[in-house]
């Protein structure tokens, strides 16, 4: 099966507020983390979905370990 490709646009409109979708990119991936309650409305923290989130990832407190408790749903195009 073929992953799609979504642009920053695509993905900025899965951010629990346009769309009731939550997505956070990572590493090139994009994550569906709608059925995450850390991720009400969009929000976890001081950090938004529809994002790509591999650079804030460093002051996060925990590893990138996270995502794998969560569905690629695509790749971010670069």
């Amino acid at each position: 099966m073929e992953i799609p490709i979504f642009t920053k646009n695509q993905l900025a409109l899965r951010n629990g507020q346009d769309h009731e979708l939550i997505w956070v990119a990572y590493l090139g991936n994009i994550y569906d983390v709608t059925s995450s309650k850390l991720w009400r409305k969009g929000q976890h923290y001081e950090h938004w979905a529809g994002q790509d989130l591999t650079e804030e990832l460093e002051d996060a407190p925990h590893t990138d370990k996270v995502f794998e408790r969560f569905q690629i749903v695509g790749q971010l195009k670069s």
